[in-house]
């Protein structure tokens, strides 16, 4: 059934109660009470919802919280501006949409999912409901995106230092543990700093966006790609042997020097050195990256635009 959509914003005045239906009871509580019951309700779901900075998680207080006010089968949440999908509990029959708004932001939309119709007082319940979630929400996408933010890198988008670091330290003991290969290649851009030298930063820039998008679109999904400073890179290689980091590496190599690289109408031919090393058993994430630098500087000590390979044997 095709769901309705409705805004619901920071500024919508309160308007149903938060206490569960009466109806079955035999009585109408009296408005102080009603009141009261409604306060505390909102009182409980706000404490809940402050519990947390994740937003799945928040997503799921916030359900189990309204479920005794509002019964539901599950909740859809949908951020686009973030990539966020997720869902709680099961899909139903029917559903009920809002979009959540606070001020000119777009939190997302909220999907709930029943196998029988909301009726037009749940409808209301819900709409005040959706207001005590809205600060929340907008709390956790902010350190969301600003834990997003941390780790990237502003020129290309793609991970910066810090997350390499982080992410290294994770994988090599990850690939002890689990006695599982781990490649690492450091990337140069050849005579980069000509570039800069002759065309200024703005078209070094826009070479590193076109390095950096060759590189992404070359490596597999499982791969983790790294600006590690300047005109250096970083390719974190996941279950590859040394001869895949090999591979790997001829494959970015070829592919960057193959590339259409023009900025300003000036075309640029861009090229590449690599060194690879592939874990060993008594590795640490310094001596792992140390061989692929090794490796590197020998690289671009032969003539560079090439690929060489690093181990404890011929390092």
């Amino acid at each position: 059934m095709a769901a309705h959509l409705q805004t619901v914003t920071d500024n919508r005045p309160l308007a149903a109660p938060l206490a569960p239906s009466a109806a079955g009871t035999g009585c109408q509580p009296a408005t102080a009470q009603r009141t009261a019951q409604q306060l505390a309700n909102a009182l409980s779901i706000t404490r809940a919802l402050q519990s947390t900075l994740d937003v799945e998680r928040l997503i799921e207080l916030f359900s189990v919280q309204t479920r005794p006010l509002v019964a539901h089968d599950g909740v859809v949440y949908r951020n686009a501006s973030q990539a966020i999908l997720f869902k709680v509990g099961h899909e139903a029959r029917h559903s009920r949409t809002y979009r959540l708004m606070m001020g000119s932001q777009n939190l997302g939309e909220l999907r709930f999912l029943r196998s029988i119709r909301f009726s037009s007082r749940e409808i209301a319940r819900f709409e005040e409901l959706l207001t005590l979630l809205l600060q929340p929400l907008r709390n956790t996408l902010l350190y969301r995106y600003a834990l997003w933010s941390a780790s990237k890198d502003p020129l290309t988008g793609i991970n910066n230092r810090g997350a390499m670091d982080t992410a290294l330290r994770r994988e090599v003991e990850l690939a002890h543990r689990h006695g599982t290969p781990l490649s690492l290649l450091v990337m140069d851009i050849d005579h980069f700093k000509s570039v800069n030298d002759r065309y200024g930063h703005t078209m070094g820039d826009c070479a590193l966006r076109h390095v950096t998008d060759c590189a992404a679109s070359c490596i597999r999904g499982s791969d983790m790609l790294f600006r590690y400073g300047g005109e250096e890179f970083v390719v974190l290689a996941s279950n590859t042997e040394w001869f895949g980091g090999l591979m790997l590496a001829e494959r970015l190599r070829a592919a960057i020097e193959a590339m259409e690289c023009t900025c300003n109408e000036v075309r640029l031919r861009m090229t590449v050195s690599l060194g690879v090393s592939t874990l060993e058993a008594d590795d640490d994430p310094a001596a792992l990256f140390a061989r692929s630098d090794e490796a590197l500087y020998q690289a671009k000590l032969e003539g560079r635009n090439q690929v060489r390979f690093t181990d404890r044997a011929t390092g």
